[in-house]
């Protein structure tokens, strides 16, 4: 394939990456809770990135291995990150959208095991 094939391959690649980012974004605007906005948002920049990062590699495919350690960085570092913010949202009682039907983690956490160590440790700093 010729130069410009290519770069119209990558261009196109990097539009859709650029299409799953926003769409991303309109997800964050109407999703009812933040644990759905975070799984949306993380889903779609997720995909999006490594579009965008493929579609860059058309460009420039000497730098295979860079985009390579990037694209699995991006895999690797967004659902760990989401997760871990989703948790601490969930630990710290950041409410449930109404229309939640399903609460997997209420019987898991019940609601006096998982706060009596921050309440103790929030008590004792303040006497």
């Amino acid at each position: 394939m010729n130069k410009e094939t290519l770069e119209l391959i990558g261009g196109i690649i990097a539009i859709i990456g650029s299409l799953f980012l926003l769409l991303g974004s309109i997800g964050l605007l109407r999703m009812p809770d933040s644990y759905n906005r975070i799984q949306a948002g993380t889903k779609a920049s997720t995909l999006g990135t490594m579009l965008s990062v493929l579609g860059a590699w058309f460009f420039a495919p000497a730098m295979v291995g860079k985009f390579v350690i990037l694209i699995l960085f991006v895999l690797i570092t967004n659902p760990v990150s989401s997760h871990a913010i989703a948790r601490a949202a969930y630990h710290i009682k950041v409410p449930l959208s109404p229309r939640t039907i399903v609460d997997k983690l209420k019987d898991k956490y019940s609601a006096d095991s998982d706060r009596m160590a921050y309440k103790k440790k929030v008590k004792s700093e303040t006497e």
